[in-house]
C-alpha cells in the first residue's frame, strides 16, 4: 500500500503541436505498435492520437521503442480483438513539441467521471435491474493566482479564446506523470475577496480518460 501527497507538483499545457501525421494501423498488443511513415518522433515524446479505436483515442501517450515508421504506444493494451478490432484503428497523431508550466496553482478540483446506469425491470419482475452505461462528462478546474504577465496564464487564455483542445500535464514529486486532453475554458475575471488572494479558473472539459506514467 502507498499513498502520496500532491505538494510539489507541476503543471503545463501544451502550446505547440508538429504536423499531424496519418496513423495506418495499430497492433493488437500490450503495448500497441501504431505505424505512421516518417513520424519524426523521438523516444519518451508525448503526443495526442486520434483512432478509430475510441478507448484509446483522444488521448496523450509516451512514444517508445521508435523506429522510422513505428511507435510503441506506451502504456497501453489493445490485445481485445472485441474492444479494438482488427483494421479499424487508423487515424492522426500530433506529436507535442513546447510546454509551457502554468505556475501560482491553487486548487485543482475534478468534476464528473461518474458511472451512470441503466435502470429497469422486465414485466414479470418483482424488482428492478441495473446495468452500468457510460461515465458522465469530465472536466478539471485549475484556480490560480491572477497574474496576466504569466505565459502560462497567457497560454491558457489564448486556448479558451479559440476554444481548442490541448494537453495538460500534471508532474508528481515521485517522477510520475498525469496527462490529460480537453477544451480549455478560461475565466480571467479574477475573485476579488478581502484578505484572499486574487484568483482566475481554468478548466479544461475531457475528451477522453487520462493517461498515467
Amino acid at each position: 500500500m502507498a499513498i502520496r501527497l500532491p505538494d510539489g507538483a507541476t503543471i503545463a499545457i501544451a502550446t505547440v503541436y508538429g504536423t499531424a501525421k496519418a496513423v495506418s494501423t495499430i497492433t493488437n498488443a500490450a503495448p500497441g505498435v501504431l505505424t505512421s511513415a516518417a513520424h519524426g518522433l523521438q523516444n519518451g515524446t508525448f503526443f495526442e492520437l486520434k483512432s478509430g479505436w475510441q478507448k484509446i483515442s483522444e488521448r496523450i501517450w509516451k512514444a517508445a521503442n521508435i523506429a522510422a515508421n513505428t511507435i510503441e504506444v506506451a502504456g497501453s493494451d489493445t490485445t481485445d480483438t472485441n474492444r479494438f478490432p482488427t483494421g479499424a484503428s487508423l487515424g492522426l497523431l500530433r506529436e507535442i513539441i513546447t510546454w509551457v508550466p502554468i505556475p501560482q496553482v491553487l486548487s485543482i478540483e475534478t468534476q464528473g467521471g461518474e458511472q451512470q446506469f441503466w435502470s429497469g425491470s422486465f414485466l414479470e419482475d418483482d424488482f428492478d435491474r441495473q446495468l452500468p452505461t457510460t461515465s458522465s462528462a469530465q472536466s478539471i478546474t485549475l484556480g490560480i493566482g491572477d497574474d496576466p504577465t504569466l505565459p502560462g496564464y497567457q497560454a491558457l487564455k489564448a486556448a479558451g479564446e479559440k476554444r481548442e483542445v490541448r494537453a495538460l500535464r500534471v508532474n508528481l514529486p515521485d517522477g510520475s506523470v498525469i496527462l490529460y486532453n480537453g477544451y480549455v475554458s478560461f475565466n480571467e475575471t479574477p475573485t476579488l475577496t478581502k484578505g484572499q488572494v486574487m484568483q482566475v479558473n481554468a478548466t479544461f472539459s475531457l475528451q477522453g480518460r487520462p493517461v498515467r506514467y
